[in-house]
């Protein structure tokens, strides 16, 4: 069953939120931060969380390191390798786990121009809001990393999953 839910796994689009797009009082901007989302449609056939997990690791656009050089075939994810992810690397959070944790990381101590604040609430404190479960990639060993990993300041990285719309969504958000 999760063989054929891998392939059944449909990548819908990849938006992004680059906070350099967005004037910051300060003229600086907000350091070389970011937020990518790639959302999938959800087979018709999925049945559980754990399946769904297991598909999006599966997944060709799983494999991205997140450094601009986009999807590639390696066998990387992040600063990690890829193989030393799985379903129960992810662990379980609610709504205000997950907002909490990014609105952090956005806001540094820094209100964010009114015009960002309004993409992230569109991009993703909204879907944050509205799925049906939320997981944050948990805390994987130091041997997990893969040969030039780390290379991000922070990384985040959410699942969200809206069993109302039917997609599954990749969020990470990110400095450089």
């Amino acid at each position: 069953m999760l063989l054929g839910m891998q392939h059944a796994l449909t990548h819908w689009d990849s938006p992004l939120v680059n906070f350099e797009d967005f004037d910051f009082p300060d003229g600086r901007g907000h350091g070389r931060r970011w937020v990518h989302i790639k959302r999938f449609h959800l087979p018709a056939d999925s049945r559980t969380d754990q399946e769904l997990l297991a598909a999006l690791i599966a997944h060709p656009e799983f494999r991205d390191t997140y450094d601009g050089a986009g999807v590639r075939l390696e066998p990387r994810h992040g600063q990690w390798w890829a193989h030393r992810i799985t379903p129960g690397t992810y662990v379980a959070v609610d709504e205000s786990s997950a907002t909490g944790t990014i609105r952090t990381w956005a806001t540094s101590g820094v209100l964010p121009p009114q015009d960002l604040d309004a993409r992230l609430q569109e991009a993703v404190y909204t879907p944050i809001r509205q799925a049906t479960s939320r997981y944050a990639l948990g805390d994987l060993a130091e041997d997990a990393q893969h040969d030039y990993g780390p290379i991000h300041i922070a990384f985040h990285e959410l699942v969200l999953i809206d069993r109302h719309v039917g997609t599954i969504a990749l969020l990470v958000a990110a400095d450089d």
